[in-house]
């Protein structure tokens, strides 16, 4: 996809037509674009503050500083080791005013290695995720603690000293989870699988945070067993809301295609306007994941699986031993028509009745699933 379609607004291409090397940065830019104009019309409706920003004037000149209530201390900062690479920036270990944390460092390139325009753009990205995530507040949500936007002056302190940020780096600070992400959990599963009880406990924590998210007006966009975060309890919480965004009143203002290749609605692969109901099909596709402790479509390329999923109706193949309860569910969730896929909170309703089915003895609890009738699927 050229820049200069992608940043004229004008249009659209297909999901299968995309050039995968550049397309953080596009969906980059077309959220910064649909953030901009929705702060511009907030602005202009006169719902802007909202204890966002303090606004200090000095000496009664027209200099105006301006701090948001998000921003965090560097002072009361630490960075440890690396725990994730992504592709703007890493993830550290951190202690932040005496509290384990997680720190994602974004990094968008060495000094004029991009345009002024483009890190505008992903810094306008950065603002919108932190907007997004620091006023959530629920178990199943990871919590947000802080962030800064970097600048020449920013100071950081490491286990070795201080060092200096460069003007284009960016982090945000949240609680630190020491589960880990729950795919790799899974992965680490996939062989005995999981305990039936074990699998309704995560699918339950991920369905309450997707459904308060919900509740709130945002749609994750993202939704998959990487962005889900493990805690010590093994309590699910969601993580990674770079991409997330307010539902739009008209849904053919949601349009674009976001998410992971596996996880991504059919709506949204055809470049078609979407709205929550794609992070419920989402939702589907790591339901049967937690089951299956395996890959969706791990042998077929992206177009393969677009082309398959939008015309053939392609889903996961349910293995023979999953409860038709659960089953019921997973199909639900990943119907084509966005229409007929549940609300969140009448999936969390489902399997809070399968869940009170296992206290009563109706499903076995700490015996292994084993999926011994399981077949990966293979392509058509």
């Amino acid at each position: 996809m050229k820049d200069q379609k992608s940043e004229s607004g004008g249009g659209y291409v297909r999901a299968d037509q995309i050039d995968l090397k550049s397309l953080d940065e596009q969906l980059q830019r077309h959220l910064s674009r649909a953030w901009t104009m929705e702060n511009n019309k907030s602005k202009n409706d006169g719902d802007q503050g909202e204890g966002e920003t303090q606004r200090l004037t000095q000496n009664n000149n027209s200099t105006t500083i301006t701090r948001h209530e998000w921003e965090i201390d560097p002072s009361k900062l630490i960075i440890k080791s690396v725990i994730a690479r992504g592709t703007f920036g890493t993830v550290h270990r951190g202690i932040y005013d005496g509290q384990d944390v997680a720190v994602k460092l974004l990094d968008w390139g060495e000094e004029g290695h991009r345009s002024e325009a483009e890190v505008a753009s992903l810094r306008a990205a950065f603002t919108q995720e932190v907007a997004v995530w620091h006023k959530l507040d629920h178990p199943n949500v990871t919590k947000f603690i802080g962030a800064t936007i970097g600048s020449s002056e920013l100071n950081i302190q490491t286990e070795n000293g201080h060092i200096g940020m460069p003007s284009n780096i960016c982090c945000v600070v949240v609680e630190y989870c020491p589960g880990g992400a729950l795919k790799s959990y899974l992965i680490k599963n996939r062989r005995r699988k999981l305990a039936f009880k074990v699998v309704v406990q995560l699918a339950l924590d991920l369905a309450r945070g997707l459904s308060y998210l919900h509740s709130k007006k945002i749609v994750h966009r993202d939704v998959k067993t990487e962005n889900m975060l493990l805690d010590k309890t093994r309590t699910v919480k969601l993580a990674d809301f770079g991409v997330a965004r307010i539902e739009a009143s008209n849904p053919n203002d949601m349009t674009g295609e976001t998410g992971t290749l596996g996880y991504m609605a059919p709506e949204v692969l055809n470049g078609n306007p979407y709205n929550r109901k794609c992070d419920v099909y989402s939702f589907g596709i790591c339901l049967w994941e937690i089951y299956c402790c395996d890959m969706p479509y791990p042998d077929l390329s992206f177009s393969e699986v677009t082309s398959a999923v939008v015309r053939q109706n392609l889903r996961p193949e349910i293995p023979r031993c999953c409860p038709s309860s659960l089953a019921n569910i997973m199909k639900r969730c990943w119907d084509a028509n966005p229409d007929r896929r549940p609300e969140m909170e009448v999936v969390v309703f489902m399997l809070e009745a399968i869940d009170t089915s296992m206290g009563g003895g109706m499903i076995p609890l700490d015996q292994p699933q084993g999926c011994l009738c399981f077949r990966r699927y293979r392509g058509p």
